[in-house]
């Protein structure tokens, strides 16, 4: 295959401008800072791919040929018949995504001809942020928004400078046609539909607490966001800062929850930052352990047996952060067999089953026991806040609470 796009000369800077498919890859092999804009930047201009491909011990040729079929196989693709063009766009969590696409170009290759439109899709890994959309949108505004958007998050959505300025004028509408969504979502305790009608969720994903045992120090496992928050676990706690959409989900749900006091305890609590697979390998560290980390339920499942690490579904709710879909109004029929698809049970099982993102989809089992529930902050408290101006109050809280300001 000829390599026209890169050289293992260029720098990883370099490389991850031109080419944002290298920035999964990257991650992938053990270079989560790739992830970061500001660390790609700083640290990706001074080390070539060559050197940081023999840091890693990592074929250069084998390295090469995935990231070319990538490259190549570039996903804002078109597809389908002549004329209009629908554009999808959007972040998948990482766990999933490679079976979401390959599921998505499966049915891409069995309807896009009788759709009658072309289809520009473009679904990267949560992994490469969302700075190149907010960009676009802080730039071009409303053209910049594609007709269907898939994400996890809070502040995207609500912030009345990004999508949330729209969703008065009705630019969005949920067309999942779900009469209930499934039944862990919408029940005496919760409810995650849009009483609006605008905004329609895929799934969620949940932050569950994981307890090295072996750290305690005659402390009790805490049960519960209440428990955790206490004097006993100052210092103590990994939070997840680097993943934007689960921590400010988090930020909002202990506001609305225990106040502003609240969030003065998640800053006092904290401990370090981390990738959650670092959380998961974070006993064998010599010191400097956390005793607990906050992370995304998936990476439970990476925990070994005999590991003294122990998850723990908290008793007062998994905080969520919901993964979005948003639809134009105006492209509704078009959009339709799209939204059925990213809906679906299909969809909802890689979720649920391969990521444990539970799904919204009313036929999917979670396989959530009735102990599992969550914390949402509520459509309630949605509407009767600015959640951009708020996320912002609570980040300045829980830094000021940090450097032991407050």
């Amino acid at each position: 295959m000829e390599n026209r796009y890169f050289s293992i000369k260029d720098t990883l800077y370099e490389i991850t401008e031109k080419h944002p498919e290298a920035i999964e890859l990257l991650v992938s092999i053990g270079f989560e800072n790739m992830a970061d804009a500001e660390q790609r930047a700083k640290f990706g201009k001074h080390i070539t791919l060559e050197k940081a491909l023999m840091l890693k011990k990592i074929s250069a040729e084998g390295f090469s040929e995935q990231l070319l079929e990538r490259i190549e196989s570039r996903e804002e693709t078109s597809t389908g018949g002549s004329g209009e063009t629908v554009k999808i766009a959007g972040v998948l969590p990482c766990p999933v995504k490679f079976p979401l696409m390959e599921s998505f170009e499966k049915w891409l290759a069995e309807n896009s001809e009788g759709l009658g439109f072309e289809i520009e899709h473009e679904l990267k890994a949560a992994s490469s942020g969302l700075g190149w959309l907010i960009e676009s949108l802080e730039q071009k505004g409303e053209e910049s928004i594609p007709d269907l958007f898939i994400s996890a998050g809070f502040d995207l959505f609500f912030d009345k400078e990004l999508f949330g300025k729209y969703r008065s004028s009705e630019l969005f509408k949920d067309i999942t046609g779900f009469e209930r969504y499934n039944s862990d979502f919408e029940n005496e305790e919760i409810n995650l539909r849009d009483p609006d009608g605008h905004y329609s969720m895929v799934g969620v994903v949940p932050a569950v607490f994981l307890v090295n045992t072996e750290e305690l120090d005659g402390r009790e496992i805490p049960k519960s966001w209440e428990e955790l928050l206490s004097d006993e676990f100052f210092n103590s706690v990994s939070l997840p800062i680097a993943d934007f959409d689960l921590f400010n989900s988090i930020l909002l749900a202990v506001y609305k929850n225990f106040g502003e006091d609240g969030v003065v305890k998640l800053g006092r609590i904290l401990k370090s930052s981390m990738h959650p697979a670092e959380m998961v390998k974070s006993y064998r560290k010599s010191s400097d352990k956390p005793v607990v980390t906050i992370m995304p339920y998936f990476f439970t499942n990476m925990i070994r047996e005999n590991d003294p690490m122990e998850p723990v579904w908290p008793e007062d709710g998994a905080i969520i952060s919901p993964i979005f879909m948003l639809s134009k109004s105006e492209k509704s029929e078009k959009l339709k067999p799209l939204v059925d698809f990213f809906a679906s049970k299909e969809v909802g099982e890689i979720l649920s089953h391969n990521g444990r993102f539970p799904s919204v989809n009313p036929e999917v089992d979670n396989k959530l026991d009735e102990t599992q529930k969550f914390m949402w902050v509520g459509w309630d408290f949605i509407n009767s806040n600015d959640i951009g101006k708020l996320i912002a109050s609570c980040e300045d809280i829980f830094n000021r609470a940090v450097k032991g300001e407050i």
